[in-house]
């Protein structure tokens, strides 16, 4: 869907708000703590809902409960006002108030937050995440970038490490990987591309067609929650335990002129929530491994590779690749200087 108009944008999504569900949720009978006016804001995003819109929906939440009902978010689910590739352009042309979107499915939009596709990123706790994640959301790159879409970030939906599932013969040697299509994005992409495998990038909801058609033999998710919610795991024979080649960015992000025009304390609201709906967003994480995990290992062949092999795969695919990169960027913006505040962000050091 190509948007031209906020009419035409919201008039799909009211005709499918039905067929994909449109969530707005309601606040109880009580009165504001945060008094202001009516408002309602559309959300943009894509697929069912599941462990990766529990951040929205908990903003959602909240923004009802807080206001007594006078600010509603809702949240159009199923690409119901855009296509998942499209989302900053509908919030540049004022399509609506809010959307997610992932750094790799536009790489020229957005091309300084792709340093979060970039592989063995200090990413190995939930803390590290959010604080390699701030960093580059804090460059000065990243939010000029991003204002061209008359975009924001509010915040993440941290996305985990990445794991791949796949069919057919399990690549239990790195070699095996040599000539597999792969669903793989930005700097992971390139760093799967070292072993011999062809990258390729289609959307979330397009994978589980793409694996069942043939297309591509393995497809890269946050693990675990992803593979599941896109039923992956249907059609996988095995998967990698701890690979973890690296994750992406897809940020919760408003308009920047529908943020401009809110009175001061519904801006001090969405502040004061955050840390709720981070702490929501990296727990729905965290119950789906609990659900899922077992349930991988009973049906799946599970891929374990030894730290030989991983320190392998590191030494092809880490810094060769982040160097590329930065190469690649140096002179649109200081690409280098970024990833070295991802790496101080944890206490370390990248030379």
């Amino acid at each position: 869907m190509t948007m031209c108009t906020r009419s035409i944008a919201l008039a799909a999504g009211a005709a499918t708000a039905l067929a994909f569900g449109a969530t707005a949720v309601l606040a109880p009978a009580q009165a504001a703590e945060v008094n202001g006016p009516k408002l309602t804001w559309n959300y943009s995003v894509w697929g069912k809902k599941r462990a990766f819109t529990a951040g929205i929906e908990k903003l959602s939440a909240l923004l009802a409960a807080k206001t007594g009902g006078n600010w509603t978010l809702k949240i159009y689910y199923g690409a119901a006002l855009s296509k998942s590739r499209e989302n900053l352009d509908g919030l540049k042309i004022g399509a609506f108030e809010g959307a997610m979107f992932c750094n790799f499915y536009h790489p020229k939009k957005n091309p300084a937050l792709m340093a979060l596709t970039l592989p063995f990123l200090p990413m190995a706790t939930w803390e590290e995440n959010r604080k390699v994640r701030e960093a580059v959301y804090a460059h000065p790159a990243v939010g000029k970038q991003l204002a061209r879409w008359n975009a924001m970030i509010y915040t993440s939906s941290f996305l985990p490490q990445y794991e791949l599932l796949g069919k057919g013969k399990p690549p239990v040697a790195l070699a095996d990987w040599k000539g597999m299509t792969v669903r793989a994005g930005g700097g992971l992409g390139r760093a799967m591309k070292v072993l011999g495998a062809t990258p390729t990038t289609p959307t979330a909801t397009e994978v589980y067609t793409g694996m069942q058609q043939g297309t591509m033999q393995a497809a890269s998710f946050p693990f675990t929650y992803a593979h599941v919610a896109y039923k992956i795991h249907e059609l996988a024979d095995w998967y990698t335990a701890n690979l973890s080649p690296g994750t992406s960015d897809c940020p919760l992000t408003f308009s920047i002129s529908a943020y401009k025009k809110l009175p001061a304390q519904y801006k001090k609201l969405l502040e004061d929530s955050k840390e709720a709906v981070i702490a929501a967003q990296i727990d729905a994480y965290k119950k789906a491994d609990k659900k899922n995990l077992p349930m991988l290992k009973k049906k799946l062949q599970e891929v374990r590779y030894t730290d030989a092999q991983i320190a392998a795969f590191r030494k092809a695919g880490g810094r060769p690749v982040i160097e590329a990169w930065i190469k690649e960027n140096q002179g649109k913006f200081d690409a280098r200087g970024l990833v070295k505040s991802m790496f101080a962000a944890v206490g370390k050091t990248y030379e």
